[in-house]
């Protein structure tokens, strides 16, 4: 037993000083997708097709789209000029759709619940998690929220086992035919107002899965979703951040020291 409490000693505080301090990831993190136009060649379009995902989208002109990233390593090798390449940020969550959709990847950040919303939730939540037909990924970095390196509970919030108790609902997976009875049965026992937060490509595109007759494309479209959270899975940190955006913990660009830019697979 002395042992175990020394070692613990020495150990130190594990848990995350964020938001008051930036995390640190590795070299290998792969967060944000970056575009640079000026290296794109004409070959756009192939790449486009060639991709694993429905991460360039081309029209007038190529945008890239978080929300349907894999974060995969093919996704920026692809490219042969390099155009595409993933950056340390992990700060992604986003109140829209949209908000993941831009020309070089740059997100528009969760902004906070409007005045009458916070007054409601106060500074807590209370979440019912819905696996709507998943590879269990997300999932996984949800759970490691709880843990003592990430405790999304010293934030107030917390997830639940009835809707009834709960303030909203987390959505992962792409919904699945046989998840989508279940899903709307949930959303409906949650009392007003409640929430819709979506995590993983899967839930905001339908993901890997997108096409398949088994399987929608993410959160159906009547479903107000009120923060979008992307990721292959997302790190607990991006969902910690958008959801401490979402209750107006974090301001802006608040948070420690800005992550390092530096880029991976050019």
């Amino acid at each position: 037993m002395l042992d175990l409490l020394r070692t613990r000693l020495n150990q130190g505080t594990r848990t995350s000083a964020f938001p008051k301090e930036a995390p640190e990831f590795p070299e290998r993190f792969r967060g944000r997708p970056a575009f640079d136009a000026s290296r794109c060649g004409d070959g756009c379009r192939e790449c486009a097709r060639s991709m694993p995902s429905a991460l360039i989208q081309l029209g007038a002109t190529a945008t890239i789209d978080v929300g349907a990233c894999l974060f995969s390593p093919e996704e920026a090798t692809m490219c042969p000029d390099g155009a595409v390449s993933f950056t340390q940020e992990f700060r992604m969550a986003s109140s829209t759709r949209q908000g993941l959709c831009s020309m070089t990847g740059e997100v528009e950040l969760a902004r906070a619940l409007d005045d009458r919303s916070r007054r409601l939730f106060g500074r807590s939540l209370r979440l019912r998690s819905v696996a709507a037909g998943s590879c269990n990924g997300c999932e996984s970095e949800l759970v490691a929220l709880g843990n003592v390196v990430f405790d999304l509970a010293r934030f107030g919030v917390q997830f639940v086992a009835s809707p009834r108790h709960a303030d909203g609902i987390v959505i992962t997976g792409a919904v699945s035919a046989n998840m989508s009875a279940a899903l709307r049965a949930t959303y409906d026992a949650v009392p007003d107002p409640r929430l819709v937060i979506a995590v993983g490509a899967c839930a905001i595109n339908g993901g890997p899965f997108r096409g398949s007759p088994e399987v929608g494309h993410g959160v159906p479209d009547d479903l107000s979703v009120d923060l979008w959270v992307p990721g292959c899975p997302p790190h607990p940190m991006t969902v910690l951040d958008g959801l401490l955006r979402l209750l107006g913990r974090i301001q802006k660009d608040s948070v420690g020291s800005k992550p390092g830019g530096s880029t991976l697979g050019r």
